[in-house]
């Protein structure tokens, strides 16, 4: 399979995929190695937190939402690298147990030089209610198909 190049994708584009159960010794290694805070580290100290219980990082998340990216949507395709994220935002806590998928949008393309153009990806991690987790915009450079002289 050649797989997508950046000219096959079209603004407006959608897809959802994914189906990720959060464990809560997951939650508690990671925010024990990368995030220290007693609402991702400890159970008793998060039930006294503003959340009322364990969660987990926000970057665990945008982790675990990286993992269903690439199986989904980037895996066989002609990306090349990404440019970065814009506009990360938390927006529910995710919780041991939670079941998370993506929706993602093609929100714009840009022609980046002769060999690659950028797609722009509005992505959404949901929890299994539909709650929005975390939001983000990926900008993915993608080879170019056109033939060059």
């Amino acid at each position: 399979m050649v797989g997508k190049f950046y000219e096959d994708f079209s603004v407006g584009d959608t897809q959802e995929f994914g189906n990720y159960t959060v464990e809560k010794e997951e939650i508690i290694a990671y925010g024990k190695k990368y995030d220290p805070q007693p609402f991702h580290t400890n159970e008793d100290a998060a039930e006294e937190s503003a959340f009322g219980g364990l969660i987990a990082s926000g970057l665990l998340t945008a982790g675990i939402g990286q993992r269903m990216l690439v199986e989904n949507f980037i895996h066989g395709s002609r990306a090349r690298g990404s440019l970065g994220i814009d506009n990360l935002r938390w927006r529910h806590p995710v919780r041991p147990g939670d079941t998370l998928s993506m929706k993602t949008e093609i929100v714009e393309k840009e022609i980046w030089n002769d060999d690659y153009g950028i797609v722009s990806v509005s992505i959404e991690i949901r929890n299994q209610e539909g709650e929005i987790a975390a939001s983000l915009i990926g900008l993915i450079r993608y080879e170019r198909r056109e033939e060059r002289e």
